[in-house]
């Protein structure tokens, strides 16, 4: 198992934290282009537990796949869990936080993941796959700063990427 562990700050109130990031149709506002995200869902405006999100992504060579998510836990203003049902991970299961802070709301990422193909997927995670979540998530750091602000006067991320 590896496990990808990442904490942002950000300007904004916990309230305004929730509500972007319990909304399913914005995943595709942080996600990279060249990720050629598409929603195959129809989706509400709020997540809720037992909810699939399918979309196609092409991680790799533009070759599309097919991810499908449920969304397992949900505690109103503090977490939700994502787990993927159908897509290119043996396992996949992510955990998202929030917390206020006096300067705003801090968000906190815990995926952990397994590779399918044995010994292939233990070859390729080191070349492939860790670099490639890493951008995924330096990406969605940006965006979220060019969206809401940087956090003043703060080391508004820690990243840590390690196996479990």
């Amino acid at each position: 198992m590896h496990q990808l562990k990442r904490t942002q700050r950000l300007p904004i109130d916990l309230q305004t934290a929730w509500d972007f990031f319990s909304s399913p149709r914005n995943l595709s506002v942080i996600t990279p282009p060249e990720m050629g995200f598409e929603l195959r869902s129809e989706l509400p405006e709020k997540m809720y537990p037992g909810l699939f999100i399918t979309y196609t992504v092409r991680p790799l060579l533009g070759i599309p796949l097919t991810w499908v998510t449920e969304i397992t836990h949900i505690r109103e203003g503090e977490y939700f869990v994502d787990e993927q049902r159908v897509g290119p991970y043996r396992i996949w299961h992510h955990r998202h936080f929030f917390k206020e802070i006096p300067s705003g709301v801090e968000m906190t990422d815990i995926v952990d993941y397994q590779l399918p193909l044995g010994f292939l997927g233990k070859l390729a995670h080191p070349i492939l796959v860790k670099s490639r979540l890493q951008d995924i998530f330096a990406f969605r750091h940006n965006k979220l700063i060019e969206l809401f602000g940087p956090l003043k006067n703060s080391d508004d991320e820690r990243n840590d990427v390690g196996d479990v």
